[in-house]
């Protein structure tokens, strides 16, 4: 059917339609407070659930690109989320924001290197959109992340502080280094600073480092020392931030962030540049070849062990939403036919088995026989991937990031 095949206007509208669906799916978020409240399978809150910096940075990244499209409520939900940002989720004794509020007000503890990208990426997002109060809130995301997280020397983040940012954990992860690279490019385009590309590069030389020395699966836990921990939570393989293992839809989002960021700074045909898609593809072939299909039905397994074999076989809506889009953005800009097969399969899976047809935004999470599960990801927590899967594909240049890509900036 061409509604699945890529580039058609089929498929354009039908990403449209989905898009649509869900930005009407998410308008319960706001708590009176702000901040997000965790959304059950309907779209209605859950209450009970903390409300958490993450869900609530996402939620605004969401709105201000409902905004910038024109999608009816938008401000309003956008400028409650800015709201639960610069209020009950901000620390105003010891700066930055807390991982969240409890469902009776407390604190949740600890400063969260992956919730402070997220803030960066939020408010970059409602700068364009005209959001008050965003730049104001952009500018301290970045100094704060500036002084806590982002260490120059390494060229890479470190992970979590302790709420007082007093004692800083020895653990060290990949996926907070992923969102920040996200982060960092999308604030380098807003405000045309271009020092966050070019750290933004420093991360992903090391992510290609690793995946290169690793058969292309990306070690995702390390030491302070920044060495590879490849046995990281063998007794905790399904952990939703840090399971056991490699995580191929890691490994197909950096294939896309990789694109993004070496269009960005060299154009696209440069040397530089095919020599990192070069890099992208390999990251994105080995991800495929290891989980889709890998157990005899379609989706792609959480994680995998270190040779490729299948550990966590639960589908993951955001691995899902990660392959649309990077075979969209490879189809795109290597003109490979295989690509544009990946995407057809990946939006027909999409369509059967992911979207909730009866309630609607997509089933966060699948089990081996793509049926609903709940032992992850229960509920529907945010659009963030869904709606992103619905625009990146037609993303009119690859190396602008997604909410300046739909306010019309180029580079």
């Amino acid at each position: 059917m061409k509604k699945y095949e890529f580039d058609t206007e089929e498929n354009k509208g039908y990403l449209k339609e989905l898009r649509e669906e869900l930005f009407s799916f998410g308008h319960l978020f706001p708590s009176p407070e702000g901040g997000a409240y965790y959304l059950g399978d309907d779209g209605t809150p859950w209450k009970s659930r903390p409300r958490e910096t993450w869900i609530t940075s996402r939620m605004e990244h969401v709105y201000s690109i409902g905004i910038i499209l024109g999608h009816k409520g938008s401000r309003k939900l956008a400028d409650a989320a800015l709201k639960g940002l610069t209020g009950e989720l901000h620390d105003d004794r010891n700066g930055g924001w807390y991982a969240g509020r409890t469902a009776d007000g407390g604190i949740l503890p600890d400063k969260q290197c992956y919730a402070h990208a997220f803030v960066i990426l939020a408010s970059s997002s409602a700068v364009l959109a005209k959001v008050n109060g965003a730049m104001s809130l952009l500018q301290d995301a970045l100094a704060v992340y500036d002084r806590y997280f982002w260490d120059d020397k390494e060229g890479l983040s470190v992970d979590t502080w302790d709420t007082e940012f007093h004692e800083l954990s020895a653990y060290r992860g990949i996926n907070a280094n992923m969102h920040t690279v996200e982060a960092f490019l999308a604030a380098a385009d807003v405000l045309k600073e271009e020092k966050y590309r070019k750290r933004a590069g420093r991360i992903i030389d090391h992510v290609i480092a690793w995946a290169k020395d690793n058969s292309w699966r990306i070690p995702e836990h390390f030491t302070d020392e920044w060495i590879p921990d490849l046995e990281c939570n063998r007794d905790k393989p399904e952990d939703c931030f840090k399971p056991y293992g490699a995580t191929p839809g890691h490994g197909i989002e950096w294939s896309r962030l990789v694109t993004q960021w070496a269009v960005s700074a060299y154009g696209t045909d440069s040397e530089e540049t095919k020599k990192y898609i070069s890099c992208a593809e390999k990251l994105y072939e080995r991800a495929i070849e290891d989980a889709w299909y890998a157990d005899g039905a379609p989706g792609i397994c959480y994680t995998t062990d270190w040779n490729g074999s299948p550990i966590v076989h639960d589908r993951m809506h955001w691995t899902l939403a990660e392959a649309i889009n990077t075979a969209a953005v490879l189809a795109g800009i290597t003109g490979r036919d295989r690509y544009r097969e990946n995407y057809r399969d990946f939006m027909q899976y999409l369509d059967e088995k992911v979207i909730d047809h009866e309630n609607g935004s997509w089933f966060h999470q699948l089990d081996r026989e793509n049926r609903p599960k709940d032992t992850v990801w229960p509920g529907k927590s945010d659009l963030y991937h869904a709606v992103q899967a619905t625009l990146i594909p037609y993303n009119a240049s690859v190396g602008v990031s997604i909410a300046a890509a739909a306010a019309g900036i180029d580079l």
